[in-house]
């Protein structure tokens, strides 16, 4: 908290009500300086100007007159675009060195250039050595398995980086009380660790401040607050929010001399926009944390408020798929055909498990089930009657259920945590979950009762004492975790779902005797299919045998040829049937394992020397069944071109290419050869050309000097 006005008549008896951000009074281990921002005059100052400047006359100076030419000109420079941070060294008539920070007023003096000027380390710091234990720390932090390890090597890495003798990691709790859930410390300084203290410790504007100014800094809790000057009556009070230098209030000021506290030092844990915690600094001498160690407990607190979101979420969701395999193993065992409450009866210990609850109770208009450690049926009975008169259909939790359902104090031993979902529809449905009461003792740094902050006079006081004081908490349990909340809700949603599928089950059950008939119709014309095609097949390699043997009888006459001729033909559809039957594609073929298998079968019967100059490059292009059999007898007419005409018989190179673009496909055939053996008038051409035509395709010859490329181009869907 900050200094308060010291004009008289303030009378304030609410922490939450003391101006902090206004003291008008800064903290001695600098100066401040309100500039006007267009002529960069100074207006207004606080601190021992004149002793560190020299200067004894410095209102409606240019501040160049005070801080030098180079220091001015920088201003000058982040005046033009009202930039902040940090401006430069200078150094005092003291012989120090002080770090120069720009920042700007708040409200109503929005307009002003505020002006710090504190004091250094006086080191010769190299940034890279900074960085360096930066990235050090952030490492340890990466490390960290969980959240409280990652707490733990915080504490350890703040009082490193900043060298107080005792640094905690200091929590806000749902009802803003704090406690300390890490420390680090030297071996003689007294511990606050897992100690918790009262939410008036820290007033809601002190909290709103933390999360406008991150790092917060009394070197010295035993200092004279400089005030500001000159003193402007009518003006409005500089809002002094951002300014690290801002005196702070004599009530904080004693709250640390209760501690024993000579410096301290806060950093912000803002995780999400919400101050999630402190860093807590505190030493027994005085002690500074320049401005470059503040910039670097900034950059090494953001560090730690991400890896508490990541290890928070990693714990979060390796908590979230453990309950998401019980639901889903729970919801597949459910029996169909049994009441949906007698059904979940019968898996009462996975369901129990499920939000880690110590009893559970089903209750179904006049009937209740209750398992483990409930309060008596009556208790259930009103809990129930008490959760339909909730609004929503979402989970109803709490850890202290006598907080909001007064009469359950009767039955706090067992109840005194609840979590519950309903399932409206005609037979209404409640799942209760219950937690016994746990006697919990709370460590407080002091008695909270003595954390009100009014004297009897009405002027705020600090409490005094810091001595470790216990307190035994009763009429709560557990906390239910988000995970397991959310667990319930899915549940919910789940058994819903369920409900709403058993009723479309039973439809479907008056609806498949009806469809039986049909699919056996189905399946039987399906075999017919199936013994057509393999019928088929086997005519179709029959025919190829024939065609064959027929061919060896005739020897080396011309009849032998044309035989061969149209038994590769034969091949080509008995390849298609040959997919079909084997059921690798209802209605399509692969066309790179069909063409890869037809040219396997030709070469094989144009001999082993053809096979080994073949080189396929096929893409997998899928057609109808109709046109991949046209596509398999134009490729088998070219291949038995080429190996008539380009090289005379002889085996020679054959390249088969199969590619897709858009919606076609193309189909190249290429040798080295010597050419000329384009579409003639022969029965070949005539039928690769009739074919093409039924692709409604368009087929090209190209002379490669040497050899031929004829190429294929149609639609894969003839619709299109």
């Amino acid at each position: 908290m900050t200094h308060l006005p010291t004009s008289p008549g303030v009378d304030l008896t609410d922490c939450d009500r003391e101006p902090i951000h206004i003291p008008q009074a800064i903290q001695p281990h600098g100066f401040l300086l309100v500039l006007n921002p267009e002529t960069l005059t100074i207006e207004q100052g606080a601190g021992l100007i004149e002793d560190l400047t020299g200067k004894t006359a410095w209102v409606a100076q240019p501040i160049a007159a005070l801080l030098g030419e180079v220091v001015g000109r920088r201003l000058f420079d982040m005046a033009k675009t009202r930039e902040t941070g940090f401006a430069g060294r200078w150094r005092a008539a003291n012989r120090l060195e002080y770090d120069v920070v720009v920042q700007y007023a708040q409200g109503q003096l929005a307009d002003r250039m505020v002006v710090e000027v504190e004091q250094s380390s006086q080191q010769a710091r190299l940034g890279v050595e900074l960085i360096a234990r930066l990235d050090t720390a952030a490492g340890a932090l990466e490390r960290a398995a969980t959240v409280q390890t990652v707490c733990e090597r915080a504490a350890d890495a703040f009082r490193a980086l900043t060298g107080f003798e005792r640094v905690m990691i200091y929590r806000f709790g749902d009802d803003e009380a704090g406690q300390v859930v890490a420390e680090s410390r030297l071996i003689d300084t007294g511990s606050f660790l897992n100690h918790h203290f009262p939410a008036t410790d820290i007033p809601r504007q002190a909290r709103a401040l933390y999360l406008r100014n991150p790092v917060r800094v009394i070197p010295d809790s035993r200092y004279t607050p400089q005030p500001l000057r000159p003193v402007k009556p009518g003006e409005p009070p500089l809002d002094m929010s951002d300014i690290g230098l801002r005196a702070v209030s004599p009530v904080h000021i004693q709250y640390l001399k209760n501690m024993g506290v000579r410096a301290s030092a806060s950093v912000s844990i803002i995780v999400d926009d919400v101050l999630w915690g402190l860093v807590a600094c505190h030493s027994l001498a005085p002690q500074l944390l320049p401005y470059e160690l503040r910039v670097a407990c900034t950059t090494l607190a953001r560090n730690l408020a991400r890896q508490l979101k990541t290890k928070a979420e990693a714990e979060l969701y390796r908590e979230r798929v453990r309950l998401r395999r019980i639901e889903d193993e729970l919801i597949v065992h459910l029996p169909a055909d049994r009441p949906l409450d007698a059904a979940l009866a019968e898996r009462a210990g996975p369901l129990t498990a499920l939000v880690g609850a110590d009893g559970l109770a089903i209750v179904c208009e006049d009937r209740v089930a209750s398992f483990g450690r409930t309060p008596p049926e009556p208790a259930v009975r009103r809990v129930s009657d008490w959760l339909a008169q909730q609004p929503g259909l979402r989970p109803v939790a709490s850890n202290a259920l006598s907080a909001v359902l007064p009469e359950a104090e009767t039955w706090r031993t067992q109840a005194s945590g609840l979590l519950a979902v309903r399932l409206p529809g005609e037979q209404p449905l409640s799942l209760l979950w219950f937690r016994s009461e746990i006697l919990e003792t709370v460590r407080w740094a002091g008695d909270p009762s003595t954390a009100v902050k009014s004297a009897a006079s009405g002027a705020l006081t600090p409490r005094a004492s810091f001595e470790e004081w216990s307190e035994t908490v009763s009429g709560r349990a557990r906390r239910w975790s988000a995970a397991a909340i959310e667990s319930a809700a899915r549940l919910r949603d789940t058994l819903a779902d369920f409900i709403a599928l058993s009723q479309l089950r039973n439809l479907n059950q008056s609806l498949q005797a009806r469809l039986t008939e049909r699919d056996l119709r189905i399946e039987q014309q399906q075999y017919l299919m199936r013994e057509v095609n393999h019928r088929v097949q086997n005519s179709l390699t029959l025919v190829s045998s024939f065609l064959g043997l027929q061919a060896r009888e005739h020897g080396d006459n011309p009849a032998a040829a044309a035989l061969q001729e149209a038994r590769r033909r034969v091949r080509a559809v008995s390849t298609v049937h040959t997919r079909l039957y084997r059921g690798d594609q209802d209605t399509t073929i692969d066309m790179s394992r069909y063409i890869g298998d037809l040219v396997e079968d030709l070469g094989a019967s144009m001999g082993v020397d053809w096979a080994s100059v073949i080189e396929t490059d096929l893409a997998p292009v899928c057609l109808e069944a109709d046109r991949a059999v046209t596509v398999g007898l134009i490729l088998t007419e070219l291949i038995i071109n080429a190996q008539k005409y380009a090289y005379d018989g002889r085996p020679g190179p054959l390249r088969i290419v199969l590619t897709e673009a858009d919606d076609s496909f193309r189909l190249v055939v290429a040798d080295d050869g010597k050419g000329g053996h384009k579409a003639g008038k022969g029965f070949g051409s005539m039928m690769i050309a009739s074919l093409v035509g039924q692709l409604k395709g368009k087929i090209d010859y190209r002379d490669l000097a040497p050899g031929l490329e004829v190429a294929l181009k149609a639609r894969i869907d003839p619709l299109i």
